[in-house]
């Protein structure tokens, strides 16, 4: 099946019905059915078409959540274009390394993250691109693709931390779309309040496609605020919820009556992107009347394993190889494991990207017979239930974005006065993890010099929460640092 023709069910076999509510630039709020959508959408991909773009072609977005998102995945989805997310809290070194290496038509975004578009690249101003779309008639010209037709180049760092691009085809949607729905009961009766970026495929991969397969109805923000989220709990009465860590926390902080009454309408919280605590889950539980249901995914393979909708979810676990996906626990010499013996998750199926992006040698590592080796590490129960118990590589997660140190180290290595450097992440209560920055450094180096510098080099959620100057790095006698040390050294 294409991924349009799984659309269809609803863009033309739901046409008339409620599709969206979406809030948009300048305060104002959009309404549309299935059918409103779908025109929508072929009117982008005329404007596109007309701009020189091509099945196989590469299209990237640096954009909040609003419409124009849906319209241009959309669009790209029947034209065979390939989008490529860009995170708009990057900075124009990230950003350039993406655009580099995907090298794109163009990148749709605003004002304020033009000029951090590399100068050879064309910017379309997104308001410019949607007012001249809304001109020309609303007639489908969709190219013929399969499961195999690349979809999305989405960027995922490396523990070297370069980032590499995940090609995700059609059928990794699809099929990621179809065991969701098919494993958490979506239909179209749901109401999906989504908050997730949609440069991310938490929610662009999961939210996006479950609400285009199912044709429920979608409220789209353009983020997540604590301030906001419950009133739109309230007004919009969802019965669906996808979010990270961060974000059920805050959701704590709701007075236990009113959560009670938001709790009384929902059908299911979805936790992802980051470990979920168990007090907060159990919290959780007490306030809304709800044991959210955690999963567990990756950018190079959608969804692999959920607790399960109907039987336990079980606190501190990720649950049990969605349909369609297979995991094994292996050893570092690639054999299965025991029940209870720790190893490296290994998944293979229909989810599972194609490969990285003009990176055969990093597509050779990852994948051993057909296999993706996720880099997880991990124990399965005797029952099936799998714990993740941290990463092969150091990587830092916080509050649902990922954190390669070996980046923030190799810039912290470029500024004046930093003579070594290391980047490991510490527990923190709200974002599961926060990156913390030891450094070894001339005297009279400021480090409140260092943080604004890096600030204006790197995403916020990647800036270090805590620096810390040390005498000397920790290392093996192969002058490896030894992260795990780094906390006793400061402290000595």
């Amino acid at each position: 099946m294409a991924l349009l023709d799984l659309y269809d069910l609803s863009l033309r076999g739901r046409a008339d019905a409620p599709a969206i509510m979406a809030d948009e630039p300048g305060g104002t709020t959009v309404s549309l059915t299935f059918g409103a959508l779908d025109a929508r959408s072929d009117r982008l991909a005329a404007l596109l078409r007309a701009r020189g773009l091509a099945r196989g072609d590469r299209l990237a977005f640096c954009l909040a959540n609003r419409l124009l998102v849906i319209d241009l995945w959309i669009a790209c989805v029947k034209l065979g274009v390939i989008v490529v997310p860009i995170n708009v809290l990057y900075k124009a070194r990230e950003i350039g390394h993406i655009v580099g290496d995907a090298r794109p038509a163009a990148v749709v975004t605003t004002p304020e993250h033009a000029p951090d578009v590399p100068a050879a690249t064309p910017v379309w101003d997104a308001d410019a691109l949607e007012r001249e779309a809304a001109t020309l008639p609303a007639e489908r010209r969709a190219e013929r693709c399969d499961a195999t037709t690349p979809a999305a180049i989405v960027y995922t760092s490396g523990t070297t931390g370069v980032a590499k691009g995940a090609v995700l085809t059609h059928g990794n949607f699809a099929a990621n779309a179809l065991a969701l729905c098919t494993a958490w009961d979506i239909t179209r009766a749901d109401r999906y309040l989504a908050a997730l970026p949609l440069f991310h495929v938490h929610g662009l991969g999961n939210g996006v496609q479950c609400w285009l397969a199912s044709g429920c109805h979608l409220r789209l923000v353009e983020r997540f605020d604590r301030e906001q989220a419950l009133a739109w709990f309230e007004s919009y009465r969802p019965t669906l919820f996808f979010g990270v860590p961060t974000m059920y926390v805050r959701l704590l902080e709701a007075e236990p009556a009113r959560a009670r009454a938001i709790g009384a309408g929902m059908r299911l919280f979805v936790s992802g992107s980051a470990p979920l605590p168990a007090q907060v889950l159990e919290q959780f539980r007490e306030r809304y009347g709800h044991v959210i249901l955690e999963r567990y995914g990756m950018t190079e393979t959608l969804m692999n394993v959920s607790n399960p909708l109907v039987g336990e979810r079980r606190a501190g676990t990720v649950g049990l190889p969605l349909p369609m996906t297979a995991v094994e626990i292996r050893d570092p010499g690639g054999r299965a494991v025991a029940a209870d013996a720790v190893g490296e998750l290994w998944v293979r199926g229909p989810n599972v990207c194609a490969g990285y992006w003009e990176r055969p040698d990093a597509t050779a590592e990852a994948f051993v017979d057909g296999w993706f080796r996720t880099g997880d590490i991990g124990v399965r129960a005797a029952d099936g239930y799998i714990t993740l118990q941290g990463r092969r590589s150091d990587l830092i997660i916080s509050g649902g974005f990922n954190i390669y140190p070996r980046e923030i180290e190799e810039l912290l290595l470029t500024l004046p006065g930093v003579r070594e450097a290391a980047v490991a992440g510490e527990p923190d209560p709200a974002r599961g993890e926060v990156p913390v920055a030891y450094v070894v450094c001339d005297d009279g180096t400021d480090l409140a010099a260092l943080e604004t510098r890096v600030r204006a080099e790197l995403a916020s959620f990647k800036v270090p929460r805590r620096w810390v100057r040390v005498a000397a790095l920790p290392r093996t006698a192969l002058g490896k640092v030894q992260k795990h040390l780094l906390a006793a050294a400061a402290a000595s």
